[in-house]
């Protein structure tokens, strides 16, 4: 058997260390030990955090750490604090969340992916937000992540600054809009949306058909908005349909909007193309 290590851990309860390849070595168990050690005890070379996994690689058996499992979180026997919420940069404890950016040395943070869209900009979980307020959150975050900002750091920052900055506009675009907000949403609750299933309404079905060949004769841009101002009537319908299911937690009719809602902005960015 391999004496490589492999163990599970939540990134969102650690510093990433240092960077390292994606190996196949088989996932393990740690079991249990008399012998207990911190993080803060071992030298960054003797493990490696991978950024866009959940998983610790240890090169050899004799790099070891017992974890104590406390409220659906893993954390290590000694203080967590020595991990946890630190600039890998500086080692300065964050100061704000969620933790994009240095407070102390300005220093761009790795991508953590349990922190959601949500909270990139400041929100709670829910369907119905401000989202007049996203674009000046959106600006701030981009003068702070802007791959342009950082030309003269290191490579390490450059390509944190570049997946940073990628997750912000992600995370606007997603927000900004109520079709790709509620996907989003939904796969937050565990529940996967399938956007390419049709609906089988023969009602709506006729209906699309229509606007379809009305947009197709139109004469002019006025009548093109007049269509387009229809269609927003339509989705903001479904938008509140699908709040209504997913505050009471009925994700069956949530997606059944979804679906509604699909067909109806896909007429809507032909309209957009059409102006």
């Amino acid at each position: 058997m391999s004496k490589n290590l492999l163990v599970s851990t939540p990134l969102s309860a650690l510093l990433l260390l240092r960077r390292g390849l994606r190996t196949s070595i088989p996932l393990l168990s740690l079991r249990s030990t008399p012998h207990l050690h911190s993080l803060s005890s071992f030298s960054p070379s003797l493990f490696y955090c991978f950024p866009d996994s959940s998983s610790l690689y240890f090169p050899s058996t004799s790099s070891f750490l017992e974890i104590l499992k406390f409220s659906g979180k893993l954390f290590c026997s000694e203080s967590a604090d020595s991990v946890v919420g630190r600039c890998w940069n500086c080692r300065a404890a964050a100061e704000t969340a969620p933790f994009l950016v240095c407070d102390s040395c300005r220093s761009v943070q790795p991508v953590d992916q349990s922190v959601d869209y949500f909270l990139i900009f400041g929100l709670e979980r829910s369907f119905d937000i401000a989202v007049e307020n996203l674009e000046g959150k959106y600006k701030g975050w981009q003068k702070k992540l802007h791959p342009d900002l950082v030309h003269s750091k290191s490579e390490r920052e450059r390509e944190y600054a570049a997946e940073q900055s990628a997750r912000v506009i992600d995370a606007y675009q997603t927000l900004s809009k109520p079709l790709l907000r509620a996907i989003y949403i939904l796969r937050l609750q565990g529940v996967d949306v399938d956007e390419e299933k049709t609906v089988s309404d023969p009602k709506l079905l006729a209906e699309i058909l229509e606007i379809r060949e009305a947009v197709e004769e139109a004469a002019d841009t006025q009548a093109l908005n007049q269509i387009k101002s229809q269609i927003q009537e339509k989705l903001q319908f479904w938008s509140k349909s699908f709040s209504n299911a997913f505050q009471r937690r009925n994700f069956e009719e949530a997606q059944t909007s979804i679906q509604r809602m699909t067909y109806y902005d896909r007429v809507n960015d032909e309209i957009v193309k059409k102006l």
